[in-house]
């Protein structure tokens, strides 16, 4: 009888693992979506589920690789899609391996090109994403912004040209005008340059007794010899769409295109240089985009955005500096609400984010009365300047808490360039004309901030 017993016992044992694995299979996941976003700066691919996964990694050398183990699900037509997602000018990953590694376990091997340093963590269900298992990938030795800046000038791909009906008016417009009187401003013109072209005339002698008077001048002027430094931040990016538009238009690919086109415009004149905190589609958190203008010392930041609202009647641009109390209307405090949600939908990995959360909390402290003063001249040019290409929502500037306008040393505003909600106004945002007036736009009123406002002098490094 105990024997018998025994037996029993030993033979639910063996199928234990049977009945148990069975109430399994309806539980695990299944893929939604495969993404993979390829960036310099970092690469991340997403895995989105049904339901929420766990996942355990590690490295391998010699080759470099990544190795991680899914849990809790079934390899699937979805999952192998990622094999075809990876493009060949990737910067981290040079393949990928798929394969059920035990009936529960999905293992996924990344074929690496460089060392990595990885960051994997899930996220939460939000708008319009399920359950998703984040990998970035950043390299082990992060690149510095303010030596990429140094060599932004040699290595910045070309913008998308201005529309040959822009061409010819490029040379003359007000970013040349504007500009043109800061650079005399910063840097006068040397005197033996303009010698030669006097002699040309006849009268020597008025030149010199002219000249024996203004010498002392020029050689008393004090020469300011630094760069002015223009952080430009396109929002969104990566997962985080930005709105989108009723033809499907995405607020994260304007606002790159505008800031491209911004960008070659303002390093046009060799006394500026341009940082953008992203220059491809790829997600950068709101604390991460104010590290990046203050590691550099920019001396503006402005973050490109393109409104949309629940009416598509909503219409016209608008401009935001940051509050140092409560926001000066009901829509002003709406619309930082929303921006400040962009880590959410993008994807921001809390536990790396969390003591950069706390330091960005303590510089909207230290936000002084000086920088919104400052925040609001700057504000108030380019809405100027914007006010005559197109409609304006509010024709004073506004102010919210706004997370990504909180470097409280750096003037600072978000520019909403039009409500892309708005059928007639995502219609411009598209056109490439259009986009080039709102180039001419901002530029000019940055120009005309500077003419008023001239940089204070200071030391950077002779590499910039």
């Amino acid at each position: 009888m105990k024997r018998r017993s025994s037996l029993g016992f030993l033979a639910l044992l063996l199928k234990a693992p049977d009945t148990l694995a069975a109430p399994t299979q309806p539980s695990q996941a299944s893929i939604v979506a495969v993404r993979v976003w390829p960036a310099q700066e970092y690469t991340r691919v997403t895995l989105e589920s049904d339901k929420p996964l766990a996942a355990k990694h590690f490295l391998v050398d010699s080759p470099h690789r990544l190795v991680i183990d899914v849990e809790g699900l079934e390899l699937s037509p979805g999952l192998k899609e990622l094999i075809g997602k990876v493009k060949p000018d990737d910067p981290y990953i040079a393949g990928v391996r798929v394969g059920q590694n035990t009936p529960t376990v999905v293992r996924i091997v990344l074929d690496l090109r460089q060392p990595v340093a990885p960051q994997i963590f899930t996220l939460a269900p939000v708008a319009a994403y399920k359950h998703r298992l984040v990998f970035d990938l950043y390299p082990k030795f992060a690149a510095d912004p303010l030596v990429a800046l140094a060599g932004e000038r040699e290595k910045a791909p070309a913008a998308p040209p201005p529309s040959p009906a822009r061409q010819a008016e490029a040379a003359a417009s007000a970013v040349n005008d504007a500009l043109g009187e800061l650079i005399q401003k910063i840097e006068r013109p040397p005197t033996p340059t303009a010698a030669p072209a006097r002699p040309a005339s006849a009268p020597v002698p008025p030149p010199v007794a002219a000249a024996s008077k203004p010498s002392p001048a020029p050689a008393a002027e004090p020469k300011i010899d630094r760069l002015i430094i223009i952080a430009l931040d396109p929002g969104h990016g990566g997962e985080d769409p930005g709105a989108v538009g009723p033809s499907g238009l995405r607020e994260k690919d304007v606002v790159l295109s505008v800031a491209h086109k911004l960008r070659e415009r303002l390093q046009a004149n060799p006394n500026i240089r341009v940082l953008m905190t992203r220059d491809a589609d790829f997600f950068v958190p709101l604390h991460e985009r104010v590290r990046k203008a203050r590691r550099v010392q920019a001396d503006l930041f402005v973050s490109i955005h393109a409104d949309a609202f629940l009416t598509p009647q909503a219409r016209g641009a608008s401009v935001f500096v940051l509050s140092d109390g409560a926001a000066t209307s009901a829509a002003a405090r709406w619309m930082a609400n929303k921006e400040n949600a962009a880590d959410m939908v993008g994807g921001v990995n809390v536990g790396a984010a969390t003591q950069d959360a706390n330091v960005l909390r303590a510089l909207l402290d230290m936000s002084t009365t000086a920088q919104i003063k400052d925040s609001l001249k700057l504000g108030s040019e380019v809405l100027g300047q914007i006010g005559k290409v197109g409609r304006l929502h509010k024709a004073r500037v506004e102010q919210a808490g706004f997370a990504v306008l909180k470097a409280p040393d750096i003037p600072s505003i978000l520019v909403e360039t039009a409500f892309i909600s708005n059928p007639e106004e995502e219609r411009k945002l598209r056109d490439p004309d259009y986009q080039d007036q709102l180039v001419d736009a901002l530029a000019s009123g940055i120009a005309k901030y500077f003419g008023k406002n001239p940089p204070l002098v200071r030391r950077r490094s002779s590499t910039l």
